[in-house]
């Protein structure tokens, strides 16, 4: 397929076109940039348009997740010379962020998708916290897309170093950059990473100086940014839409709203890659199913007792993973069922167990 000329700032590539020739040939190619409440700012080869979804696409939803989102490429179909676009397919998503949906629709509402690269952005002022930050590299992990650490506001921390080692002990392998967004200091680190046609998506709680980055990154004041408040340290929530933007360098950029409260959904396979010495340890263990509480032979209990693995990441990671199947559970009937099916089984075997202690008894 020829490469349609004004989708190629927007990251079209051969990958794409393989993708839209297989799924929605008969259609037009176009890119989500924005989503407000349904309605979806599109760029196609003729340049922006606004759409919506087809009422057909609408009736055959069968969850949030499969409705468009911003970094989404869709099939429309163009009217006349100022209509709305209408889209009616949503191609395989490469990657995408989710969370769990509210209305309803069941499953997952996408929040950003086709992410090549995920800064997970911390700042290195009084609000540093790693636990927090295992849960940001879950959901990077969770996404398919490739995570970088962007440790910000090195400016405002005496011990750089030393929080640096911090967070190489909780992502090993994971590439950290170290910068301060509002002086300019480190920005050239993620220069890098900022290939044409790449896109790039943001995350981190509010007030690790998301909306700065945004601004030293694209050249020039888009965002609102606050101070962060004196009481407590934390940031001041500015941003308010998702939206995909071109950078002067030719990445494209999914700026996120700060996530106040982190979801883990759907991050089974996120765990594994953000706890990944946890891991390892327990795939030493004796027993396949572990629970590394008090089984005889848990390979990650000894490696805490030597101190070649730190309790707090364990703790972390079976919080998480609680968290997750809770979740699952909540937004998933068969996870439901599944899970009360369990404890059905669970209390028949107690009464049974009961039953024949006092039989033998009697």
């Amino acid at each position: 397929m020829t490469e349609p000329l004004a989708l190629s700032q927007y990251g079209w590539n051969d990958s794409v076109a393989d993708r839209f020739a297989r799924n929605a040939a008969e259609l037009q190619p176009a890119r989500v940039l924005s989503e407000r409440r349904g309605s979806y700012a599109l760029v196609t080869a003729d340049g922006e348009i606004d759409g919506s979804v087809s009422g057909r696409f609408r009736y055959d939803a069968m969850s949030a997740e499969d409705f468009p989102a911003v970094g989404d490429w869709v099939g429309v179909e163009l009217g006349e010379a100022g209509a709305s676009a209408i889209i009616r397919a949503v191609l395989p998503r490469q990657t995408q962020f989710a969370r769990p949906a509210r209305g309803d629709l069941p499953g997952a509402r996408v929040v950003a998708a086709n992410v090549d690269v995920v800064l997970v952005v911390s700042g290195l002022d009084h609000d540093f916290n790693l636990r927090r930050l295992e849960r940001f590299m879950t959901l990077a992990w969770s996404s398919g897309a490739e995570p970088v650490i962007v440790l910000n506001k090195a400016d405002l921390c005496e011990d750089v170093a030393g929080r640096l080692a911090d967070v190489a002990s909780i992502a090993p392998g994971v590439p950290i950059r170290v910068l301060s967004a509002r002086d300019g200091t480190g920005i050239e680190s993620l220069t890098p990473l900022l290939e044409s046609g790449k896109t790039i998506a943001l995350l981190g709680s509010s007030g690790v100086g998301k909306s700065t980055l945004v601004n030293a990154l694209l050249g020039w004041d888009r965002q609102l940014t606050k101070d962060v408040r004196e009481d407590d340290a934390r940031g001041r929530h500015t941003t308010t839409n998702r939206e995909l933007l071109v950078m002067p360098s030719g990445a494209l950029l999914i700026d996120n709203p700060g996530i106040r409260s982190v979801g883990v959904w759907d991050a089974d396979e996120g765990l594994d890659d953000a706890f990944a010495d946890v891991q390892a340890f327990a795939a030493e263990c004796r027993f396949n199913d572990c629970t590394h509480a008090s089984e005889p032979g848990c390979a990650v209990r000894a490696a805490i007792a030597r101190g070649d693995l730190a309790a707090e990441r364990l703790a972390s990671q079976q919080h998480l993973a609680r968290e997750w199947a809770a979740l699952a559970r909540r937004v998933d009937p068969n996870a439901r069922a599944n899970e009360r099916a369990r404890w059905k089984a669970i209390h028949k075997s107690v009464r049974n167990h009961m039953k024949q202690k006092y039989e033998a008894g009697a």
